[in-house]
């Protein structure tokens, strides 16, 4: 059974709704800060690039609502930035492995982990901000606004980049303390995680370059505390993490210069909801209950009406789908409309 959840382009009236999802994420997701001018922008920037008035292609930041179509609430978002690096810089920690060795010493040999700051990551596209209300998560909810973003890149290939990639949140104590960043950012920024934080979604991120060491940090010289929450996701992101690594990505060996935590990438064309869906006719058919029909998702076919819906979904044929009049409501389209179909095997 199809559930009541869309996804769809964010609205500029749907500011209340963004503010109240920046509320509820809690501490260290830095992509939903609570702050009225940065989110107004972002639905600015979120709405001309789903109607195409972009200087740039690679400009595009689109932002996805997951609306509940039975009451019409908006329970959660998820987003897609087509080039990250373009506008301003993407730093990041890149994991090295250092080797040494002593003939001197009996032939002594070490291998140790060393922090580098890095900014290697311009032109791909990363996909991000997947949050949801509390009481809306399961049901395959976490499933449409994951795969949503791809479904999106499918749509209009050309305007994202072949490579894409995905930051996780990283390890946040109850207190909101990120002991990474306690252990680490805190002796060359002088600031809390939080400052540092709006710093970084409201600035060009030259601070970084102005603070941040240039030379390796060995790993084995951090507290215990620092070493042990390196690459490791918010407990809260265990899901998204899971879904990632199904959809293809895998951890690059970089971590967030700020909580450390990790980053997951994977070549585009490699992304499972990609490779699994097809463009199709979409047909109505009267009662998709029988158990020829499986789960699956549909989305529209043009990225200024872009919609997604879980659905019933039967394969005719190579070239047409059948579904029910219900997702046909929910996506705003007609019989015989071409559509874009991932069915879940």
């Amino acid at each position: 059974m199809s559930g009541p959840y869309i996804m769809r382009p964010s609205r500029l009236d749907d500011f209340p709704a963004l503010m109240e999802l920046a509320e509820l994420s809690g501490a260290g997701f830095t992509s939903l800060p609570v702050d009225e001018e940065i989110l107004r922008e972002r639905l600015e920037k979120s709405d001309k690039a789903f109607r195409g008035q972009l200087e740039r292609i690679e400009y595009g930041k689109y932002l996805l609502m997951m609306e509940d179509t039975s009451t019409g609430e908006v329970v959660g978002c998820s987003a897609v930035k087509a080039g990250t690096g373009i506008d301003h810089p993407f730093f990041n920690y890149r994991i090295i492995t250092l080797s040494q060795a002593s003939h001197a010493a009996g032939n002594m040999r070490f291998d140790m982990d060393a922090l580098v700051l890095t900014n290697e990551y311009v032109g791909y596209t990363e996909v991000g901000t997947l949050f949801l209300k509390a009481n809306h998560r399961g049901g395959g909810a976490g499933r449409l606004a994951a795969q949503s973003r791809y479904l999106l890149m499918a749509t209009d290939p050309d305007r994202f980049g072949e490579k894409v990639l995905a930051e996780l949140r990283g390890v946040i104590d109850q207190k909101g303390v990120s002991p990474f960043w306690e252990c680490l950012g805190r002796h060359f920024f002088r600031m809390d995680f939080d400052e540092a934080d709006k710093l970084s979604a409201t600035t060009d991120n030259q601070f970084i370059c102005d603070l941040m060491p240039k030379y390796p940090i060995y790993v084995d010289l951090l507290p215990p505390e620092a070493r042990e929450v390196i690459g490791r996701c918010h407990s809260d992101g265990v899901g998204a993490y899971k879904l990632l690594q199904w959809e293809g990505f895998e951890f690059d060996r970089t971590v967030d210069i700020f909580d450390g935590g990790p980053l997951v990438a994977v070549q585009r064309r490699h992304l499972r909801t990609i490779r699994e869906s097809k463009r199709v006719k979409l047909q109505l058919v009267d009662d998709a209950s029988n158990t020829e029909f499986s789960q699956g998702l549909i989305s529209t076919d043009v990225l200024s009406d872009f919609r997604v819906s879980q659905a019933q979904i039967l394969l005719r044929d190579q070239d047409t789908a059948m579904t029910s009049q219900d997702v046909f409501d929910r996506l705003q389209l007609k019989p015989g409309a071409t559509v874009r179909v991932w069915v879940r095997s």
